[in-house]
């Protein structure tokens, strides 16, 4: 008896310790052990690990645990320096090398436990993450880089159905029937399916607003919606359907089929007819609408309905099987046809896929001359287009009902035709149309071949326009026979502009539309979801409001506006210390640098440019900018851009230039804020509207509102002049002083008012000179 205890006993401690080792080795985390984050880069990686291998190897630590430590730190670099096992560790837990050994030892563990003390073999086979239960959801498990770089682009062509599940879940096992039956069903009609772990992809159940298990949810167009009905078969079919939009297939009759049938000129695309004896349009046919919606107009036609006798006389359509008719540029004669009893995906896809185009279909986007006009892969994979270049017409005029003809006949694998609208797409046409007034007006025919995607081509157009005649369709004839034997027929190359997108919608459209899916987005997460999904929005609303009546209450109880239209600002309490100026650049700006350009960039500051060029301009930009009138504007730009050619290097810096002969007050009134305290002597004598501004230079700074002056003095008044913006009296009147006035150049050349610019553009950029604030930019009139 005590043998049989003792023996119980080591068996204890035996089992203990094989799950304390499990516990453990389930427990190593390499981002722990390195002590890096999720998303760290291998740079940070490297660097943690070696500064942890420095510091725990058993060499320089003395420590008892240092050698198990170094073989952690050693083992976790080993995972995260691998970007493959770094992978798998991120989705599975384990780096993967190792992971079917040590399956078979917990395996091998668990079952040595079992058997040591008898337990009931069905406690073991609970179906609770069972090898049948994971066989069916292991083809469908999404990982979150799965589902964000496969699943969600390709919900634009089909829509989703996913369940979100976990261990240990009642609710999961009991649905799990139903969902077996539905996938298969799905699926073969071209749903697709996924399968999220909650357990082991937290971050992707967190990205879908998935909070409990189960969860059933739809995927279309990159939106999530849930599932909140019973979980049965039709209602997860009804859910599915709902997800696609209402307008995919149209109901057709006798009456609206020529209407129908008639629309491919104006959305230039091939029109499909379901016939059917279902009175609602089949599950499969919706998908397949939604999957090439972009490419063909679907329409349904119900056969025992009164109205559908005369179309399925005329288009000879046996009602017992489903039909499916393509219809092109001839709404009298579908362009092919499809009888089957049962509609498979596959060939209803392959079918759809072999009619995708018009027979000389209209290039209205650069994708659409993409697909048909492809790039040249190799000698062996020609293709050549046969672009028709012809005004447009709401009928279909002879030169393009030729054309339609000839493409009709046309069997070469190799030869695509197109026909271009030459007024919506002009620059697109000038480019392949000779430049003669022969084809003014008139449709003409080019061949061309596209040889890269940056719209490079070599082709040729037709000498004569294109009438539609039979001498016009034998010399393409011929010409197409000699171009398979001598591709060197197409002499001329071109580089095309890209296509204007004819049948995109508005930004007035675009925007509805948006605000729209948005407004529908909120009313079903305010119904359906829970308070945790609620609580942005409301965040969002709340946050709103406060700031609102915030707003209102400052606005309510604030007098600062009365109080500074009351008193306003004097004039000589503008801060002038230049000492205590901060620069305004950077070292690397300060400095001079290589000009980018052979030239100086001026433009003149109107009031077009007076917005962008000053008010709004970005913060530590400024600029630069010279006082000229009609009869000196040649002269001094030529000095200013000679000045000022070095710094143009420097991308913070933006020069101008301004009429005195149009803006003079605009300028005096800047000029004001740069005067001495004392008042000026003469302000308004006879002479103060013949001051000569000439010359002036001024750096604006829109975004402090500030901006320093530099001002044109004789020879020895020259040290003042470099960036000194003291007294500007004596420069304004510095004729009158002299006895005459300071309207014209006087005996000094006019480039030599600026022959100090340079370095005041030095001092400058230093940040050394005075400033001039003002309250706001005055309006430049």
């Amino acid at each position: 008896m005590e043998v049989k205890k003792l023996s119980i006993s080591w068996q204890f401690l035996i089992v203990l310790v094989l799950i304390l080792q499990i516990l453990s080795a389930l427990d190593f985390d390499p981002y722990r052990v390195l002590g890096v984050t999720r998303t760290a880069s291998q740079a940070d990686i490297k660097k943690a690990y070696k500064k942890l291998a420095r510091e725990w190897h058993p060499d320089k630590n003395r420590d008892p645990g240092a050698a198990d430590k170094f073989i952690q730190i050693s083992k976790a670099y080993e995972i995260l320096s691998n970007e493959e096992k770094r992978s798998n560790y991120d989705h599975y837990g384990d780096a993967g090398e190792n992971q079917g050994y040590q399956q078979q030892q917990r395996e091998y563990r668990f079952r040595h436990f079992h058997e040591n003390f008898y337990f009931d073999e069905s406690f073991f086979h609970f179906p609770f993450n069972s090898e049948r239960r994971d066989s069916i959801d292991e083809k469908y498990l999404l990982h979150f880089s799965h589902y964000v770089n496969e699943v969600v682009p390709d919900s634009f062509r089909k829509p989703y159905l996913i369940k979100v599940t976990s261990d240990w879940c009642f609710s999961c096992i009991h649905i799990e029937p139903v969902w077996k039956e539905v996938v298969q069903e799905l699926e073969g009609l071209g749903v697709g399916i996924g399968v999220v772990h909650a357990g082991y992809e937290r971050r992707l159940a967190h990205h879908l607003g998935a909070h409990s298990t189960p969860s059933i949810l739809g995927i279309i167009n990159g939106k999530v919606s849930f599932f909140h009905n019973a979980v049965v078969h039709e209602n997860l079919r009804q859910f599915v359907e709902s997800l696609l939009p209402g307008n995919l297939v149209e109901k057709v009759t006798n009456k609206n089929y020529v209407r129908f049938l008639s629309g491919w000129q104006q959305e230039n695309k091939p029109h499909v007819l379901l016939f059917d004896q279902a009175p609602s349009v089949p599950l499969i046919y919706k998908l397949t609408a939604f999957a090439y919606r972009d490419y063909l107009s679907f329409g349904y036609v119900f056969v025992r309905v009164r109205g559908a006798e005369e179309m399925t006389r005329q288009y000879n359509i046996n009602v017992y099987v489903s039909t499916i008719l393509v219809f092109k540029e001839h709404i009298n004669k579908p362009a092919d046809v499809m009888q089957a009893r049962g509609l498979k995906k596959q060939v209803v896809d392959n079918f759809i896929t072999q009619n995708k185009y018009l027979l000389a279909a209209r290039l209205t986007s650069q994708k659409l001359f993409h697909e048909l006009c492809p790039v040249k892969r190799s000698h062996r994979q020609r293709k050549y287009c046969v672009v028709l270049l012809t005004p447009e017409a709401t009928k279909l005029n002879k030169p393009f009902e030729a054309f339609l003809s000839f493409a009709l006949a046309n069997t070469q694998d190799t030869v695509r035709f197109v026909h271009v609208y030459s007024g919506r797409q002009q620059e697109f046409s000038s480019t392949l149309l000779p430049h003669s007034e022969a084809f003014q007006g008139k449709s003409a025919v080019s061949i061309l071949e596209r040889r890269n995607t940056a719209g490079r081509v070599v082709y040729r157009t037709l000498e004569d326009p294109w009438t539609g005649s039979e001498s016009d369709k034998f010399i393409l004839l011929g010409f197409l026979d000699q171009l398979r034997k001598d591709p060197g027929l197409l002499a001329s190359e071109a580089v095309l502009p890209d296509l204007t997108d004819e049948l995109a919608p508005v930004f007035l459209l675009r925007w509805l539309y948006s605000a729209s899916d948005y407004l529908s987005d909120c009313w079903e997460t305010m119904f359906h979801s829970n308070w945790r999904e609620m609580m942005p929005l409301l965040s969002l609303i709340f946050s709103a409001l406060f700031i609102l009546f915030g707003t209102v209450i400052v606005q309510a109880f604030s007098d600062s506006n009365d109080e500074r239209e009351s008193h306003p600002p004097d004039k000589e309490e503008v801060p002038e210390k230049a000492g205590k100026t901060e620069p305004s650049f950077t070292k690397e700006s300060s400095s001079s640098k290589v000009p980018k350009k052979g030239f100086v960039e001026v433009t003149e500051l109107t009031d077009v440019t007076y917005t962008s060029n000053l008010v709004r301009l970005r913060p530590g930009h400024m600029n630069v900018v010279l006082i000229l009138s009609n009869s000196t504007r040649s002269a001094l730009l030529q000095k200013f851009a000679f000045e000022v050619y070095t710094f143009t290097g420097s991308s913070c810096l933006h020069f101008s230039f301004l009429s005195l002969d149009k803006h003079r007050e605009w300028l005096e009134y800047l000029l004001e804020f740069a005067q001495d305290a004392a008042p000026i002597p003469n302000q308004y004598d006879k002479h103060f509207m013949e001051r000569d501004y000439t010359g002036y230079v001024l750096a604006l700074n829109g975004h402090k509102k500030y901006f320093c002056l530099f001002k044109p003095q004789k020879t020895v008044e020259e040290e003042e002049a470099m960036g000194s913006c003291g007294d500007l009296d004596a420069a304004l009147h510095l004729g009158e002083a002299r006895g005459k006035p300071s309207s014209g150049p006087g005996p000094r050349p006019l480039k030599g008012k600026l022959s100090k610019l340079s370095l005041w553009m030095e001092r400058l950029l230093e940040g050394s000179l005075q400033r001039f604030y003002i309250p706001s930019w005055p309006e430049l009139d």
